[in-house]
């Protein structure tokens, strides 16, 4: 083979792997609908993250649940035909059992509380995808998650006759329910709106944005007005599909998200708040709970957090870490 030879065949393989590099698509499901604030800021970012690099990874998002539960979504990234999606904590816990950590009900008081929290949880929850075969890609605070039903519930007792709603595999819900006396109803997310219409269950929790997106506010009539938990969106990526990019394209899909949820979380909390008048303005009554029974609901938390540490629900690395930043938070008080 001559110089011009070999000179030309090197530049075929050059340009047939820089091709194949071009074709990059990240394909990412979720069940949050189009044209929520949250699929807005994911496109934006998708859109940013091809102009940087150039057109060498593309991020496609196919929202709605059309791609199926949580469970359908991970069965066809395995087999490739998705590289990724966004998770609630509860659902991702088949992922990592770490990730239902900021489900633990009446854990979290405040917006401040949970600032601190993530500082130090985040990073370990990084580490836990990773073990895991995945990338977490960002972690959206979509807000404390609320108890809305169709009937008026003041107290623990209250519920107790409750046809309550919990996500499919969400361990953290279930056991929350239980401890209060309630067998609750696993569902996926996507078949709430139509449960709650049918009269299959009449109570489920969500933030008050999340409640609005998915069109509940039309069929609750009453909010506990006490925060539950605090719901997370999770966005994973298998790590082989993340690791065949350029390190210099890796690093611009992480900070370009990192960037975004920074935007998304600031975003979400405005959203929440307006979303609150919303509701009340749409006639649902936000229940004002007395400080007694604040304290009896308030327990639940005690309680399912001492059985997720029996049980082995959470890594004795993310408990001891939860409970060193519950004591910052709380000002020496954890647990």
């Amino acid at each position: 083979m001559n110089i011009f030879s070999k000179s030309f065949l090197t530049l075929a393989l050059g340009l047939a792997a820089a091709s194949a590099q071009a074709a990059a698509t990240i394909k990412i499901a979720t069940i949050a609908p189009d044209g929520t604030a949250w699929m807005k800021e994911m496109r934006a970012t998708g859109d940013t993250i091809k102009t940087k690099t150039a057109g060498r990874v593309e991020i496609k998002f196919y929202p709605g649940g059309v791609m199926g539960d949580d469970a359908t979504v991970l069965r066809k990234i395995k087999i490739g035909q998705l590289q990724g999606g966004a998770f609630t904590g509860g659902e991702a816990a088949i992922l990592t059992k770490d990730a239902q950590v900021y489900s633990l009900p009446f854990t979290f008081r405040s917006e401040a509380d949970i600032d601190k929290v993530r500082a130090k949880l985040d990073p370990l929850l990084k580490q836990a995808f990773a073990k895991a075969g995945f990338e977490l890609l960002g972690i959206s605070g979509g807000g404390f998650a609320y108890l809305m039903s169709t009937r008026d519930i003041h107290t623990r007792e209250d519920l107790k006759t409750a046809k309550a709603w919990v996500p499919l595999g969400d361990k953290v819900s279930e056991l929350a329910f239980k401890t209060s006396g309630v067998t609750p109803i696993p569902l996926a997310l996507s078949d709430v709106y139509t449960s709650l219409q049918t009269g299959l269950i009449d109570t489920a929790a969500n933030t008050t944005s999340g409640a609005i997106a998915f069109q509940w506010h039309t069929k609750v009539k009453h909010v506990v007005d006490l925060p539950l938990s605090y719901v997370v969106g999770l966005l994973v990526v298998d790590k082989k599909s993340f690791d065949a990019l350029s390190p210099e394209d890796q690093k611009t899909v992480e900070s370009e998200f990192g960037a975004g949820f920074v935007r998304l979380d600031k975003s979400n909390r405005a959203d929440n708040t307006a979303a609150r008048e919303a509701l009340k303005q749409a006639g649902v009554a936000f229940t004002v709970v007395s400080p007694a029974d604040a304290k009896n609901w308030e327990s639940i938390g005690t309680e399912v957090f001492s059985q997720m540490a029996s049980l082995g629900e959470l890594s004795p690395e993310m408990l001891a870490a939860l409970k060193s930043a519950l004591a910052d938070a709380h000002g020496g008080a954890a647990q």
